[in-house]
């Protein structure tokens, strides 16, 4: 079966972000997904709140401050402590099950790890909807890749804000369930799509968060 999945979707439980649980879920229907990864800075609950709250496909994650940059723990199901070195932080991943994925590690002002990202790792981020510049990013992202020859390329929108939901997502083929989703990206059976957000969808985000606060 082939599935759409957004792998990089910030709920409210992340303090930037405004998405709801039902604004998630619906921005994620209309936008044509399968399925999303919630994956809230340094936080689970957001994501394992939602996937007892809807049917809808919801892989938990979290988006992890490490002392050199963020990495992205996918199907994690208890909390990865945050300030630690790349290199444990992908261990506590790994020992949780979980896949570590670099994000956005070329996205300026955004705490990408860059050449700090190893051959540990199990997938890159190569297409971040948020990233900028996103072309720069988007290339830089996919020759560390391969220099490190990591197999698996994934994308995701790193939406804040319900309307950024699905700008960027990643195609695989497995069935509707969280195992068979984890094994096709693990085994590099991905493939990353998706463009830039938009100026305007931008500060729309802004003026929401503003006016929210």
């Amino acid at each position: 079966m082939h599935l759409k999945l957004d792998l990089h979707v910030h709920s409210h439980f992340s303090a930037d972000s405004s998405i709801t649980t039902k604004e998630l879920v619906f921005y994620a229907k209309k936008r044509g997904l399968d399925g999303v990864a919630i994956t809230d800075h340094d936080r689970l609950e957001g994501a394992l709140r939602t996937a007892k709250e809807t049917d809808f496909l919801i892989i938990p994650g979290v988006e992890i401050s490490s002392k050199a940059g963020h990495v992205t723990g996918l199907n994690v199901q208890n909390e990865i402590p945050s300030n630690l070195d790349v290199d444990e932080t992908v261990e506590r991943i790994h020992d949780a099950g979980g896949l570590a994925l670099a994000c956005h590690p070329y996205g300026l002002f955004k705490g990408g790890l860059g050449k700090k990202v190893t051959s540990k790792f199990d997938a890159v981020e190569v297409v971040n909807s948020s990233a900028f510049p996103f072309g720069y990013s988007a290339k830089r992202s996919r020759e560390l890749a391969l220099s490190l020859g990591i197999r698996s390329l994934v994308a995701g929108s790193d939406a804040h804000y319900g309307p950024e939901i699905g700008r960027a997502y990643t195609a695989l083929d497995a069935r509707k369930e969280i195992d068979e989703v984890v094994e096709a990206i693990r085994k590099g059976m991905c493939e990353p799509f998706g463009q830039a957000t938009p100026l305007t969808l931008r500060f729309r985000k802004i003026l929401v968060t503003v006016f929210k606060k």
